[in-house]
């Protein structure tokens, strides 16, 4: 069994899986999913894992060359922006329903406990050489 990392086997083998460009879109429980992408839900309730978490968690994994969150993020769950911006330099804000549509291509979906409006990111994989 593996002690470090990532330890929830459906999110380890699907991070395994991703090439560079995909998308990976991190959302709370309200964001809509879209059909096509690999889907792991984390949610265990209300809070449970943490957008912050959950994040952290990825960005620990994952080389990322590039990230986009909806806009009215800024006002209206300004601490998540924070934490975005903080972690994820380069940050590009769109429209939220610009950013749903960029959900369509994403290749995964992780779905956290998040309750907070807004708590959504994409991010596209870089290449770690």
């Amino acid at each position: 069994m593996k002690k470090s990392g990532i330890l929830n086997r459906h999110l380890a083998g699907a991070l395994a899986g991703l090439g560079h460009g995909d998308g990976v879109l991190i959302c709370d429980v309200g964001m809509p999913i879209p059909s096509g992408p690999r889907v792991v839900d984390l949610a265990f309730r209300a809070g449970v894992p943490s957008f912050a978490e959950v994040l952290d968690g990825l960005l620990d994994e994952l080389v990322v060359e590039g990230a986009t969150a909806a806009e009215e993020i800024r006002e209206v769950n300004p601490g998540a922006d924070r934490l975005l911006t903080a972690r994820l330099p380069g940050l590009t804000h769109v429209p939220h329903e610009r950013l749903k549509e960029l959900t369509a291509s994403a290749r995964l979906v992780v779905r956290t406990g998040e309750a907070r409006p807004y708590a959504n990111v994409l991010l596209r994989c870089g290449v770690f050489f």
